[in-house]
């Protein structure tokens, strides 16, 4: 995948216009979208896109052959070293574009892959990278994997002989990614261990999604007062953050931020990403970030929706939709914007980079909190002294006598501050 890095690569970008599609009606959003991601990797200069209406696919280079030799003739003319198609094309179809155009062409997937290759930090991140471009590399047959077979040590008997190039290829990638499996089980039990850790706190877990660029990691650097990398592009955010905050002097939430979300995103990265996005369900409260300013603004809501369910996000858990990114919207249309989310429920107009609307995003966000909260009578034996302790560590008594047989308390307090007293108790 790191192949095609140098100081500057110049990059076209090609946009199918599908027909019967979404994207036949959508085109130069999804185009937007896609120069959006090459501008992503830092070693590119995008020098032009073109938009191309495809009636039927063909199976050997995806494109008609005169509109093949059209673009050939554009790429040998722009000296293009990278094409990327903003959709999934087949190996046979990459490889012969790359015979006709002479240059290195990557799909959707591919891109986006880079994109994670370049951005991951955490140990986690690399190898749930690296595990989702194997299992791409593979589907594939890509032949520049033959040096793996030397890390396997032994003398090589294994394939046994007349075995070809791909089954040596395929056998491996399948060697890297068992132990990549394993190294991923280690880290994932580490992770457990520490959800588990958490679980013992009693402070409600507040999860930041939204579509990848609509300003979730400007706003958890606002609201935790964190440095972490924040930049106007696609994924700035692959590693999943936390940091405990107070709202004021009685509420303290664990705040969290998760990767971006795109539409299509590569079944590779769902899978491999799937552990960095568990924060989520077990999060007391949703913080949906959207770029209100965006064209695509709706459709992008609606593939945040699809991860969330598609993840199992409980129907119950509470939703807060935070239009972001008010500050760039013309005033006349701003103030329509506001006045809608002023009517809605569960809707809130902030500029994370502003710090516009952010306090009242923290009343609401408390506001939510509590309304979570119900009232409990607790019989506590005089000799069950840390349980005694925790309830009032953790400020949820508001009433206490004494009884016969123990404590009696009286109690406001959320299901998962429950969860975790009985959990602590028992």
């Amino acid at each position: 995948m790191r192949a095609v890095k140098k100081d500057t690569t110049s990059v076209w970008v090609v946009q199918p216009k599908f027909k019967s599609n979404l994207q036949a009606n959508n085109a130069d959003q999804f185009i937007g979208e896609a120069m959006s991601l090459a501008k992503a990797l830092p070693f590119v200069k995008i020098i032009g896109s073109t938009l191309v209406p495809i009636q039927r696919l063909r199976p050997k280079e995806f494109f008609g052959s005169g509109k093949v030799v059209e673009l050939a003739e554009i790429f040998k003319s722009k000296k293009i070293d990278l094409v990327i198609i903003n959709s999934h094309i087949s190996p046979i179809q990459q490889r012969n574009l790359e015979k006709k155009w002479d240059t290195k062409v990557l799909d959707r997937t591919a891109l986006i892959l880079e994109i994670f290759s370049d951005r991951a930090v955490t140990r986690e991140g690399v190898l749930q990278v690296d595990m989702a471009a194997l299992t791409y590399q593979r589907s594939r047959l890509v032949r520049a994997w033959t040096h793996l077979e030397r890390q396997r040590g032994g003398l090589g008997f294994v394939g046994g002989p007349g075995e070809t190039q791909i089954e040596t290829d395929k056998r491996a990638i399948d060697h890297q990614l068992v132990r990549l499996r394993r190294q991923l089980d280690k880290i994932k039990n580490t992770r457990e261990l520490h959800r588990k850790f958490r679980a013992k706190a009693p402070f409600p877990i507040v999860a930041l999604v939204g579509y990848t660029n609509a300003g979730k990691s400007t706003l958890f650097n606002l609201l935790t007062g964190a440095s972490e990398f924040s930049e106007d592009m696609l994924f700035a955010t692959l590693d999943p953050k936390m940091r405990a905050i107070n709202l004021d002097n009685s509420i303290k939430i664990i705040l969290s931020d998760t990767v971006g979300f795109i539409s299509d995103l590569p079944t590779e990265l769902i899978a491999a990403f799937r552990a960095t996005l568990e924060e989520v369900l077990a999060a007391d409260l949703i913080l949906h970030v959207r770029d209100i300013s965006h064209d695509n603004t709706e459709t992008q809501a609606v593939e945040v929706e699809k991860v969330l369910s598609n993840l199992g996000v409980s129907e119950s858990t509470p939703v807060l939709e935070l239009w972001n990114k008010m500050d760039i919207i013309e005033p006349e249309k701003r103030k329509g914007l506001k006045n809608i989310a002023e009517r809605r429920l569960a809707v809130c107009s902030l500029s994370a980079l502003t710090g516009e609307g952010v306090s009242d995003l923290i009343e609401e966000i408390k506001n939510q909190i509590e309304s979570q909260k119900f009232s409990e009578t607790l019989l506590v034996p005089f000799e069950f002294g840390k349980q005694k302790a925790w309830l009032h560590e953790n400020g949820v008594v508001i009433n206490e006598a004494y009884t016969d047989v123990g404590f009696k308390f009286d109690v406001i307090w959320s299901a998962r501050q429950k969860e975790k007293y009985y959990s602590f108790t028992h």
